[in-house]
Parts: structure tokens; C-alpha cells; sequence
């Protein structure tokens, strides 16, 4: 395998143990602040973040690389408020689509060819990742009173379980 796709893959798994430390990180920030619906949410996606890190990891194995473990650097875990979290989320999101999109392009221009189908898998979950920090970001942002984000975080699983 090329040097630098095994750089990258090897990023990308640690960037999604990254992801997941976040997510556990606003997760704990919503159950200190008794927001315990978006707390389960982001729990979800913190072991979403972990499988796919797994699967980077896997992919390597599979192609005869030891896989290599990096610091995971400390995540974001103070808010204001849980709009500027699901922006948090945003950005997360749209920075592991550009990752992901820079492995791909690598197993592309290097001519990687076992890489790519499994990359592929990446960059459509990528489309409803971002999909779902959209709907996310409208969601909060309506809730602008006590009672809609009370009520909003009753019932954020079934609203966002089509799209997460």
C-alpha cells in the first residue's frame, strides 16, 4: 500500500476516535446541564465515531499495516448553549469529510484501487452525516424558548432517528 494512503488512513482512524471523544464530551456536557435526550444522542454518535475508526483500523489489518494509536487531543467540552453545540457538530462533521474526501483522492491519484470501494462507504456516510448536523442546527435554532428546547430534547432520538 502507498505510504502516504496509509498516513492518511492512519489520521483518519485516529481523527474518529477524535470525533468520538467529542461527541462523548458534549454528550457529558448535555447530562451535566439535564438535557439527558441529547446526551443519549450524542452518546450514539460518540460509538458511531468509535466503529468507524475500528473499520479504518480493520481496513489496514486487512492490507498487512499495524495500526498506530495517536494522542487523542482534548475536545471541546464547555457550551453555551446546545445550538452552538449542534454547530460544534458541524464542523466536525464537514472536517471529516474533508478528510475523508483527501483519502480517497490519495487511493485515486496513487492508483490504490482496494482502497477506494471502502472509501467510497465513507464519503456517502459522509453526505448523511452532514445531513443530519443540518437538521440539527434547525431543530435548535427554532427552540428558542425554554419549553421548545425542553420539549425538543424529549423528543430529539425520533426526530433526528431518520437521519442519524
Amino acid at each position: 500500500m502507498n505510504e502516504s494512503l496509509i498516513t492518511a488512513l492512519q489520521e483518519q482512524a485516529n481523527y474518529e476516535l477524535f470525533a468520538a471523544h467529542s461527541y462523548d464530551a458534549i454528550a457529558y456536557w448535555c447530562e451535566a446541564n439535564d438535557y439527558h435526550g441529547f446526551a443519549s444522542f450524542f452518546f450514539d454518535q460518540a460509538e458511531e465515531e468509535r466503529e468507524h475508526s475500528k473499520k479504518f483500523f480493520t481496513h489496514l489489518m486487512d492490507r498487512g499495516i499495524d495500526p498506530i494509536l495517536t494522542e487523542i487531543g482534548k475536545p471541546q467540552a464547555e457550551f453555551e448553549s446546545i445550538p452552538e453545540l449542534a454547530l460544534k457538530a458541524r464542523t466536525m462533521e464537514k472536517s471529516n469529510t474533508d478528510q475523508i474526501i483527501g483519502c480517497y483522492q490519495i487511493a485515486r491519484d496513487t492508483s490504490e484501487i482496494r482502497s477506494i470501494p471502502f472509501l467510497l462507504e465513507f464519503v456517502e456516510e459522509q453526505v448523511e452525516e452532514e445531513s443530519w448536523t443540518a437538521k440539527l442546527i434547525t431543530l435548535t435554532d427554532r427552540a428558542q424558548c425554554a419549553g421548545a428546547l425542553y420539549t425538543l430534547d424529549r423528543h430529539i432520538m425520533q426526530e433526528m432517528s431518520d437521519e442519524s
